[in-house]
């Protein structure tokens, strides 16, 4: 990830949209989408609802077959946005209640995985608050009867049959599948070509079948799953434990963290985010309450929590107050492809982290900083607790988090303004959204990244509504996703999927 890279182009265009709502349309809590995740090559796009089903989407722009000559003819570019259609659907969890507990578990999908694939199969991993579950999505060839035609001669030559071979005690020479050659041959001159075509018809389906169930192994709530590169292992993490899975093996795991005191008075932290390396398949990383960023090598020992690297930003915190480690909690991270970085984003900021460089951000950008006055009516209505998503492009230049409204916002590495794009997940993403920006740059030796500071006018928002907070808490853009080889993001407000396109 150079500095020197140029700024990508800030004109975003929308794409599609799957589930759009009417203006005033009511939204079914189980029908709000909680997770996305693009499989590897982009090819196939999954997101997982509050009501626990998987809707898998898949790429069509790929299926134009036509020879190079005949599309240099046609004036015809390879590199065109892509496009997606519906592919299948299923139900991935069910409300569960633990009697030995006494504890409801919501079908809620918290986070959904794509595995690598074999034999023309497609494998996902998805998980609720207990239990992961693997799916195996398969397309298959299947005959179905269209319609019957009723034709009278098949009538008339099945009665006929019947008292020839019944009444009259005559019985002729059958052709091998059983039928008389007098009565199929007349079948096959009164029956029209349209009438023979109509009974089959081929199609085909994508079933879903689960292949393995990775349960009771946690006390406490998953908030990740993530897949190694060695494409055999991946880990899973609640609030004070990580285990270390072998897709192949389900009825036992690997408990490499344990964050968990001896007296739960002494917790301190707990667990928010965790994430394999892309490249090194014993490095992992994982986030907590405390602002923290913790990289383990898993080879160095069997439970890694003591032999971690610290990534704090000790610049972060002036004068402490009773929000500001509430705020300082990291709700997401992720790997850029080049391995040397991590994208992490808690309430208030988007940083950007190198791993040789422990002390301090690289960048950081200013997302919520106009809400700072506002943190105690955020805290009394539990919105300062909202877990923000982060993506970055595959090229690990652009970066990109949601915010309140139904917004979210965009950045490209060695853009000198630190302003970023700020778009609103509609089909007009860029109307004019009464965005001041002021940014100050902060520069180090390894970058020339630079800090925005993101402030919304208040006219556009009713303050009385929200308790004078200058935004629409309900509309939050929480998930988002990039597309790993081109410009194209996807993001979920509710239960609609946006998707834009940056060519």
């Amino acid at each position: 990830m150079s500095s020197g890279s140029p700024a990508a182009s800030s004109e975003w265009k929308f794409s599609q949209v799957f589930g759009e709502r009417t203006p005033g349309e009511d939204v079914q809590d189980v029908d709000v989408i909680s997770a996305i995740d693009f499989e590897k090559k982009g090819d196939y796009l999954a997101t997982g609802d509050r009501g626990g089903r998987v809707v898998i989407f898949e790429r069509t722009d790929r299926s134009d077959c036509r020879s190079r000559k005949e599309l240099e003819s046609l004036d015809y570019t390879a590199n065109r946005q892509p496009d997606y259609r519906y592919k299948t659907e299923f139900q991935s969890h069910e409300p569960e209640f633990d009697y030995l507990k006494s504890l409801e578990i919501e079908e809620k999908i918290n986070k959904v995985r794509w595995c690598a694939t074999s034999n023309g199969s497609l494998f996902i991993l998805s998980t609720n608050d207990k239990t992961i579950k693997l799916w195996m999505v398969k397309d298959r060839k299947i005959k179905k009867v269209k319609e019957m035609d009723q034709n009278p001669s098949l009538c008339l030559e099945n009665a006929l049959l019947a008292e020839k071979s019944f009444m009259m005690d005559q019985h002729k020479t059958s052709v091998p599948n059983g039928y008389r050659l007098e009565w199929t041959n007349k079948v096959a001159k009164n029956m029209s070509p349209a009438s023979q075509e109509s009974i089959t018809k081929n199609g085909e389906t994508s079933p879903a079948r689960c292949r393995r169930v990775y349960g009771h192994a946690h006390d406490y709530n998953l908030n990740s799953i993530s897949n190694n590169s060695d494409g055999e292992t991946f880990v899973s993490a609640d609030d004070l434990r990580i285990n270390l899975w072998n897709l192949e093996i389900s009825n036992q795991c690997f408990n490499i963290i344990d964050m968990k005191p001896s007296n739960m008075e002494d917790l301190t932290e707990v667990i928010t985010s965790a994430e394999f390396h892309p490249i090194y398949c014993n490095i992992l990383a994982y986030s907590t309450s405390r602002g923290f960023i913790r990289l383990v090598d898993m080879r160095r020992s069997a439970l890694c929590d003591q032999n971690a690297r610290i990534l704090q930003d000790r610049e972060a915190h002036g004068s402490k107050t009773f929000f500001t480690e509430i705020v300082a909690s990291i709700s997401d991270i992720k790997f850029a492809s080049d391995g040397r970085h991590i994208l992490s984003r808690d309430y208030m900021n988007l940083k950007l982290w190198d791993l040789h460089m422990e002390a301090s951000p690289v960048a950081t950008f200013k997302i919520h900083e106009y809400l700072r006055p506002k943190l105690c009516d955020l805290y009394n209505n539990d919105s300062i607790f909202d877990k923000f998503e982060c993506c970055l492009s595959g090229d690990g230049h652009q970066f990109a988090t949601g915010s309140y409204s139904n917004l979210f916002r965009i950045f490209t590495h060695g853009d000198g303004s630190g302003e970023g794009t700020t778009l609103e997940a509609s089909k007009n993403p860029n109307r004019k959204q009464h965005v001041q920006t002021s940014s100050r740059p902060r520069r180090t030796s390894l970058s020339n990244l630079t800090r925005g500071q993101f402030r919304l006018g208040h006219e556009n928002f009713s303050s009385s509504e929200n308790g004078g907070v200058p935004c629409d808490l309900k509309s939050k853009l929480l998930h988002l996703a990039w597309h790993p080889t081109t410009n194209l993001i996807a993001c979920a407000t509710a239960n609609s999927l946006y998707m834009y396109y940056n060519a």
